[in-house]
């Protein structure tokens, strides 16, 4: 298991090391911040500092799976440190593996409501209820994603063998604080002969924790980011969130190319605090710690 996580995100990620506490698994954990990361029992930190734009989610993700590969990984699941496992998501990416050895594996993901506390896998079962812009297969249901379905993968949770991985190429460094390494991700799986499968059953589970739509505090990265990947792939990620900052004003487009209006984002009109799962609404973007 290979989880990237913050002192902004430590309680959740706490929360997801406790239940994995007692399954056998090996976690590595990576730690974004520029202090030293926290010793957790049982659990393999590394530490990955921020770069000159922000926290390094993609070389991250590229240091934990090296880590837990050399470490003798037979599959590499990675969980967003906000995300509880659900009770069969280990098993059922494993079975995936076995039938789709080279694939990118998804399970859905439901975001639970604020104040639930349940961690039991009675609790988790009477909340689930994954989110509507993902497929949601019945469990043990491995549905292979047609190409122009490739841009909705999350790196919340997924899974791949560490064979998959290196075919891969892991994830773009170019990409620096919030936005768009993961749909850089997944647009590679295509040219690389890679599969990206929806596993059913395989549940995660966003914790819940406020946010605000669009995440105003994340404008210059996601700007910054949304440019590397249009000049890497022709297209502009995170259409929504660039939609509705040009809506507010925040943003144009000029010559083809998204600008910021306003010298600082916090200028600019905030959106009401809700819930994580309104904010990735239909947006086709999964983010790491924020």
């Amino acid at each position: 298991m290979v989880t990237l996580f913050s002192a902004a995100r430590l309680g959740h990620a706490l929360n997801q090391m406790a239940a994995l506490k007692g399954s056998g698994v090996r976690h590595v954990g990576v730690w974004l911040d520029e202090a030293e990361a926290p010793t957790i029992e049982g659990v393999t930190s590394i530490h990955v500092p921020p770069g000159a734009a922000g926290m390094r989610l993609a070389a991250g993700r590229n240091a934990g799976a090296r880590a837990a590969i050399d470490a003798g990984a037979e599959l590499l699941v990675f969980l967003d440190a906000d995300c509880l496992p659900g009770p069969e998501l280990l098993r059922l990416y494993g079975t995936a593996a076995a039938q789709h050895p080279g694939a990118v594996l998804c399970g859905p993901v439901t975001y639970l409501a604020e104040g639930f506390q349940g961690q039991t896998p009675d609790e988790l079962a009477v909340a689930t209820a994954p989110h509507p812009a993902r497929p949601n297969p019945a469990a043990g249901e491995c549905v292979v994603a047609p190409a122009g379905q490739h841009a909705l993968f999350w790196s919340l949770s997924f899974a791949v063998t560490p064979a998959t991985w290196m075919l891969s190429g892991g994830f773009s460094e170019l990409y620096e604080g919030y936005g768009a390494e993961d749909t850089d991700f997944a647009a590679r799986l295509g040219p690389a002969g890679l599969d990206l499968v929806w596993v059913g059953g395989a549940h995660a589970y966003h914790q819940y924790h406020p946010t605000s739509t669009p995440p105003w505090q994340h404008l210059d990265d996601i700007l910054r980011n949304a440019g590397i990947f249009r000049r890497r792939w022709g297209w502009w990620p995170m259409q929504g969130w660039l939609d509705a900052f040009a809506a507010a004003g925040a943003i144009e487009l000029v010559d083809g190319v998204w600008r910021q209006v306003v010298e600082d984002a916090s200028d600019a009109p905030e959106s009401p605090e809700s819930s994580a799962a309104g904010t990735r609404q239909g947006l086709g973007l999964g983010i790491g710690p924020t």
